[in-house]
């Protein structure tokens, strides 16, 4: 198997934490040393253990803002 790299290069946000001490993270994160793109997932105190999540690159952060902000403002 392939070795798998990340780097969390920006911590943006915690969104919710659970008694097991994980959280819900919105930051940016270089997956295998590429550019860095907008991820959502839980992760371990740590860092190193990771939930299924979401990346997003910057336009489909941009779109997600105007949705949230749409959504929100009704």
């Amino acid at each position: 198997m392939a070795e798998f790299k990340f780097e969390v290069v920006e911590q943006i946000g915690v969104l919710s934490e659970n008694a097991k001490g994980w959280r819900k993270e919105f930051n940016l994160v270089s997956w295998n040393e590429r550019d860095p793109k907008y991820d959502i997932r839980e992760w371990d105190p740590d860092h190193k253990k990771m939930s299924k999540g979401i990346t997003m690159t910057e336009e489909e952060a941009k779109i997600l803002y105007e949705i949230l902000k749409d959504e929100f403002e009704k």
